[in-house]
């Protein structure tokens, strides 16, 4: 399979490596200094750049018939016109907040204890999530996602918000606290507090090479489809079937 990778930084320099050990070859490297070409003689595109350029690089992959895998978050505010035009062009994209196979079995156990948790009023949620200092966005994808998996379970919650110092959040909202410190790849904590005690679940990545792989694996899935998917669909779908 020839790759094309949009965002040629740590991540995408992983993606690389990634594909390269799964008998791959990526044909194109499209950063900053780039920008703007086109995923030629590619069979997949995979988007690890920045919220401010991904709309575009999804665009040109449709534009040239190329299906693309969209790990860049930070964007989910254009999730529906992105969808859009996906359908409007026949075309093919698969998006997830976070490629890594341990971290979507922890949405399930996520989701599996905030439904446990919905018959229980005592016991209060907090979501902390902690990334390198070059990350841009905040919250993290990961930890919306793990917000959103709580909501579907649990009615007494009605969102989440960003966590500020000193400020209480509103009643029936979700804190997420954010840190950006070092290198840290990624960790995640999901907590459910009482007045007698507190019950946490936490993924903690070790490196980028899960993300890399697991956004490898997705393109090996996405390619010869047609539709909008996410990482759920692959994995509902194991071995490309």
């Amino acid at each position: 399979m020839k790759i094309a990778l949009y965002g040629y930084g740590k991540m995408g320099k992983a993606i690389e490596a990634a594909a390269i050990a799964r008998g791959h070859a990526v044909v194109a490297r499209v950063d900053h200094h780039n920008a703007g070409t086109p995923p030629a003689g590619a069979d997949v595109a995979i988007e690890f750049s920045t919220p401010a350029t991904v709309m575009q690089n999804v665009q040109l992959c449709l534009d040239h018939h190329v299906p693309v895998v969209v790990g860049t978050t930070g964007w989910y505010g254009h999730m529906r016109e992105m969808e859009r035009k996906v359908k409007a062009g026949q075309g093919a994209v698969l998006w997830a907040s976070n490629f890594s196979i341990g971290v979507n079995l922890f949405f399930k156990l996520n989701q599996y204890l905030a439904g446990l948790m919905a018959g229980q009023p005592d016991y209060a949620a907090t979501i902390e999530e902690i990334h390198h200092i070059h990350k841009l966005d905040a919250p993290s994808g990961t930890a919306i996602s793990l917000a959103k998996g709580i909501l579907e379970q649990h009615e007494r919650y009605g969102g989440w918000e960003l966590a500020e110092l000193g400020k209480k959040p509103l009643a029936g909202r979700i804190p997420v606290h954010s840190k950006r410190t070092g290198e840290v790849p990624g960790t995640h904590t999901v907590c459910w507090e009482s007045a007698q005690d507190r019950i946490s679940i936490t993924h903690e990545a070790f490196g980028r090479q899960g993300f890399a792989t697991g956004a490898v694996v997705a393109a090996e899935w996405l390619r010869g489809r047609q539709g909008f998917f996410n990482m759920e669909d692959v994995l509902a779908v194991p071995n490309g079937k």
